[in-house]
């Protein structure tokens, strides 16, 4: 590795750090400011699951969008340099001053303004700016929305009423189903997706056998490309999956890569009929988050059946107890969007330093280092900010607490699957706001909060021409 693709890992994961501490206050301002947790011990339960979110993200599709900012052929090693300095200066300025500003637009608006610097405007790709810059807007929408329905749900639980408790019902009927439907379909995916190479098992997913493939390595893409199994042409998994259930268990059944176009052999594997168990299926891919998210979904469900049997006193110790779920939820989709944010521009890094070819050759320790340098960062704490977030924007009880942190993770979780790069700081934000409107709107301390949104409009294009400055003076004296 060149000194420069170095320094840029470096940076990388200390903007990474910073991002952990200046973002610590959207993972427990709720939880500190209802005394659920001290604020060590709330950073430090966060902090742990920054990091389980390595385990449960996996597919990495927002550091993908990340690393699409810029146009390829545009991204250089002192670009992404100059995009890392300025996003470290204005996180470091606006932690200061306390701003819960968005560390992922403040690291997409340095990456496009040096690449603009550069390049000019043309060295943007249109598509994934556009997306981050509507989720400025969407995201503490979708939160507020999602908190504010939480709210009410939880308020009229807590009256006698038959409304809430048949609500509660459908969900937890709803949960239901999707669980078993993820057993279902997923069981029968999995069977037979185990591929070997020249006989021997390797557990490699058939989806993956395409990284790392002469394929890829000749810079086709998967829908170049066309399997061939038993003589048959296959497009897709379903397609394989048909072929594969007339086969017995351990056949080794030869599966070709060929050339869309020309149908020229690429490369040569055997798959093997494999019987997955059920926890190949809970723990599987895409699967776990899901099936998390579901899980603390039908305990709320289950909660506001109850709920309405409970005094005020009994009721506030047990949101309290959920309230320790909602933050862990919270810092689990914190950690699985923003880490990766970071894990886009590393990449990016080593495909312009000629490290790898394509994206989808991340070396594993790029996720590690970025979770670990996440936790480590919210462990050391952003108490400025945690003061704007959990007092200043409305007082918030236990059971707001939880709504909120709900609401968020369920936003975090989505926004993440669609891999869009969202902002933690604007959803939980809107999020809170969407609890104190259920109160009165007067509970909201709305001019706090049109500051925080001057903050959230000005952070990309303050963020670009920073970049664009330090760009211009690293090629002044380099």
């Amino acid at each position: 590795m060149t000194g420069l693709l170095i320094t840029i890992i470096i940076l990388a994961l200390i903007f990474d750090y910073i991002n952990g501490f200046h973002d610590a206050a959207n993972s427990i301002a709720t939880i500190v400011s209802t005394k659920v947790l001290t604020p060590f011990q709330a950073v430090v339960w966060a902090a742990v699951f920054n990091f389980a979110a390595f385990f449960i993200f996996k597919d990495h599709g927002v550091a993908n969008t990340i690393a699409k900012t810029v146009k390829e052929e545009f991204i250089t090693l002192p670009v992404i340099t100059s995009g890392l300095l300025a996003a470290i200066g204005w996180n470091l300025l606006t932690w200061w001053f306390g701003i819960p500003s968005s560390s992922s637009h403040t690291l997409i608006g340095g990456f496009a303004g040096a690449a603009i610097a550069h390049a000019g405007f043309n060295s943007i790709n249109p598509e994934p700016v556009i997306k981050t810059v509507s989720f400025i807007v969407l995201a503490p929408l979708v939160g507020m929305v999602a908190a504010f329905i939480i709210s009410i749900w939880f308020i009229n639980a807590f009256r006698k009423g038959w409304i809430p408790k048949i609500i509660a019902f459908i969900v937890i009927s709803l949960n239901v189903v999707l669980l078993a439907s993820v057993i279902v379909t997923e069981t029968s995916r999995i069977n037979g997706l185990k591929v070997t190479t020249d006989g021997v098992k390797e557990g490699v997913l058939i989806t993956d056998v395409f990284n790392n493939s002469p394929a890829q390595k000749m810079g086709l893409k998967k829908n170049d490309i066309i399997l061939e199994v038993d003589g048959m042409k296959v497009n897709n998994i379903k397609e394989l999956d048909k072929i594969l259930l007339h086969h017995k268990s351990n056949d080794n059944i030869k599966y070709t890569l060929l050339r869309k176009d020309s149908f020229e052999s690429l490369s040569q594997t055997f798959i093997t009929r494999h019987k997955s168990d059920f926890w190949d299926v809970f723990f599987y891919g895409e699967n776990f988050k899901w099936i998390l998210l579901s899980f603390i979904v039908l305990v709320m469900a289950v909660f506001t059946i109850f709920l309405s049997n409970l005094a005020a006193e009994p009721a506030t110790r047990w949101f309290k107890r959920l309230q320790l779920v909602s933050s862990a939820a919270f810092s689990l989709g914190h950690g699985g969007n923003d880490a990766q944010k970071v894990m886009g521009i590393i990449t990016a890094a080593l495909i312009a330093g000629k490290q790898i070819e394509h994206f989808d050759q991340m070396p594993v320790w790029v996720p590690l280092a970025c979770y670990s340098a996440i936790a480590a960062g919210t462990l050391s704490g952003g108490w400025k900010i945690i003061k704007t977030m959990g007092t200043r924007i409305t007082k918030v009880t236990p059971f707001e607490g939880v709504a909120a942190e709900t609401a968020g993770a369920i936003t975090l979780f989505i926004t993440e699957q669609l891999k869009i790069p969202v902002s933690t700081t604007h959803t939980i934000t809107g999020s809170i706001v969407g609890v104190g409107a259920t109160k009165r709107l007067s509970a909201v301390r709305w001019g706090v909060t049109v500051s925080l949104v001057w903050a959230w409009v000005l952070t990309i294009p303050v963020s670009g021409c920073f970049a664009a400055l330090i760009y211009f003076i690293y090629h002044l004296f380099m």
